[in-house]
């Protein structure tokens, strides 16, 4: 009799700890699903309604490709003033800034990460800490402390030439240089860590002097890090709104500032439709730089 009730109170328990571990295990399985459809729900919406025939916003009444074939035949909106003209201006920027910023960060970065990854000087993990700065600092802040650093740099020729430098196109790369720099030496030092430093070391014992041992050994083995770096860092540069709002001047408009003007207005078709094709090009740049960093993954 007095063995009883440790029996059935153990029993309680196993029944327990199995409908606390089925739970558990339905929650780690719902987790991801409902937090993938947070992300991706209005990216979804905002693609179906570029299809929308009727103008509203809030109601699917149909399908049709028109609001796609208003852009590309510069067909005015009737509820504003929607310029394929100004569009492609605007597109024609940013492929600009995104192509000489990406550039000169692939260049810095590239350098950046040779240096953490292969030399030994002083104050190198400090550097390593300002490495991933402009990465977890919100953007706002970037943004505000970038223009503020400008105004105070012009302020300062003003004074000193008399000559006064106003925003333009040289700050908007200035600032998407400063943050793109950060995400080419992170991906390129990550594939200098995978890379086998003894095929570094056998050319320097073949005679080869260290700029030959560069260019024929270390450079084709980081290329697809290189690549996939300077990829990351134009959809990045391609996209970005809030820094480039901050430090762009007179006509400078990039193609996410030129969204932003229309949206002020009203939020029509066309601009769901433009965002969409902003998404694929940016989701293509990505992809190809996920495939390049996964083939040279595997090949290691």
């Amino acid at each position: 009799m007095a063995t009883n009730p440790p029996i059935l109170i153990n029993e309680h328990a196993m029944r327990r700890n199995r409908l606390v571990r089925r739970l558990g295990g339905i929650g780690l399985w719902l987790n991801p699903v409902f937090s993938y459809f947070f992300l991706w729900a209005p990216i979804l919406v905002l693609v179906l309604f570029s299809f929308n025939q009727s103008k509203s916003v809030s109601s699917f009444t149909g399908f049709t490709t028109r609001w796609y074939s208003n852009i590309l035949n510069n067909v005015m909106g009737a509820e504003s003033a929607f310029s394929t003209e100004l569009m492609l201006n605007a597109f024609r920027n940013s492929l600009f800034v995104g192509t000489v910023a990406t550039a000169i960060a692939t260049v810095l970065g590239t350098l950046i990460a040779l240096g953490m990854a292969r030399g030994t000087f002083p104050g190198k993990r400090w550097l390593d800490g300002l490495l991933f700065l402009p990465v977890v600092i919100p953007e706002i802040t970037q943004a505000i402390s970038l223009a503020i650093f400008f105004k105070v740099v012009f302020d300062w020729f003003d004074l000193m030439s008399g000559q006064r430098i106003f925003p333009g196109f040289h700050t908007i790369i200035a600032a998407h240089v400063t943050f793109n720099i950060s995400y080419v030496a992170i991906v390129v030092r990550a594939r200098l860590a995978d890379m086998n430093p003894q095929l570094e070391e056998a050319a320097n014992d073949l005679g080869a002097n260290p700029w030959r041992t560069f260019w024929r050994i270390t450079f084709p083995l980081i290329l697809p890090g290189v690549i996939s770096g300077a990829l990351l860092a134009f959809t990045l540069s391609l996209d970005d709104f809030v820094i480039t709002f901050f430090t762009s001047g007179v006509g400078t408009t990039t193609l996410p500032v030129f969204v932003y003007g229309l949206l002020k207005l009203t939020v029509t078709p066309e601009v769901n439709a433009i965002s969409t094709i902003m998404m694929l090009l940016s989701t293509l740049l990505i992809g190809i730089s996920l495939a390049l960093q996964g083939r040279n993954a595997s090949r290691t």
